[in-house]
């Protein structure tokens, strides 16, 4: 007997993948929010601050 439309098998529902998609969003804003301040505090100089800090100490101290 062959089977008439509308019946049989039910349709499997879709699969939802919206909230796979807020996931992935959500890790690449942390992974890019991460490298970025890795990169911002690769360019601050601490070396320079701190010759020049050590600079205006010896200074002040010759001064007195």
């Amino acid at each position: 007997m062959a089977q008439q439309p509308g019946q049989g098998q039910p349709e499997q529902p879709k699969k939802d993948y919206f909230w796979f998609y807020i996931a992935g969003l959500i890790i690449v804003v942390i992974i890019g929010v991460l490298l970025l301040k890795g990169r911002e505090m690769a360019s601050v100089p601490y070396e320079a601050y701190e010759e020049t800090k050590k600079e205006v100490e010896q200074q002040l101290k010759g001064e007195k």
